[in-house]
């Protein structure tokens, strides 16, 4: 039985997502909590969206393949008891619609990434979700460079590369607002990111909202297909993952076997 599981993390304090030899991290503390719960040597758990060191989740998703007879209900309260008081919560415990895959069957994964500028109100009790810049940033021409470059695109300039990892992706949403306490935020939003990317792509909006790049730019560099210095990478701490969109329950495995076939740009 696959079950899908829906949970938050506090990043601060993990080596990321991904288990490492030696290091704290997300899937290492929930897995050993599953694994606990359910008697096993050892289980393994996949992700709809691999965050770096330091990245936050309040919407992040899972899934597992356990025995039937395991009770979802059940399994959720006994995973909050376990990761009680740590940086880890589960929302939902559910089982999972026929072709599910966390990884490949999701339409989109939705991202936001907090700044701080010379405008807002600098509140330390948000150090660790929060990017501060001592420079007051023009978000209008942040928002012009960031709808400027949505689409299916090779986005190489704004990634870190993998070895046999496409880098062609949809960017679906870009855009950028101030809160009531003047926290510049973006929300970015694709059917799936490349390493780095949604830091890279900030990173060049700040360019832009500096001053030191303009709004063109963010194109022209994106045409080149190469790694540049005209933009820094941004910490990881500003960076949350909110939200993962699926399609409807029927559609989950044809979403699956689409997702892994290798997209051309246009």
């Amino acid at each position: 039985m696959r079950l899908r599981i829906d949970f938050s993390y506090d990043g601060t304090d993990f080596a990321g997502w991904a288990k490492q030899p030696g290091l704290h991290t997300v899937q290492g503390t929930l897995d050993v909590a599953l694994a606990t719960i359910l008697r096993l040597d050892t289980i393994q758990s996949t992700v709809a969206g691999r965050t770096d060191a330091g990245v936050h989740a309040t919407g992040q998703t899972a899934h597992v393949d356990v025995d039937d007879s395991v009770n979802p209900e059940r399994l959720q309260r006994q995973l909050n008891s376990i990761l009680a008081g740590g940086a880890v919560h589960v929302h939902r415990v559910t089982i999972a619609p026929p072709g599910f895959d966390a990884r490949y069957s999701p339409l989109f994964r939705r991202y936001e990434y907090r700044v701080s500028d010379a405008v807002g109100n600098r509140d330390p009790r948000t150090r660790h979700i929060t990017f501060w810049v001592d420079n007051h940033l023009d978000i209008e021409l942040m928002n012009a460079a960031a709808t400027s470059i949505l689409g299916l695109h090779d986005w190489t300039t704004y990634c870190k590369p993998r070895p046999r990892a496409t880098r062609v992706r949809e960017l679906q949403i870009f855009c950028w607002r101030r809160d009531d306490d003047g926290t510049l935020v973006a929300q970015v939003q694709a059917d799936a990111f490349c390493h780095n990317m949604v830091r890279n792509l900030v990173g060049m909006c700040i360019a832009v909202g500096r001053g030191k790049l303009s709004v063109s730019d963010a194109v022209t560099l994106r045409a080149e297909r190469t790694r540049t210095s005209a933009f820094i990478v941004i910490p990881p701490h500003g960076l949350t993952l909110v939200e993962v969109g699926y399609p409807a329950d029927d559609e989950m495995g044809n979403r699956a076997e689409s997702s892994r076939a290798r997209r051309e740009p246009v």
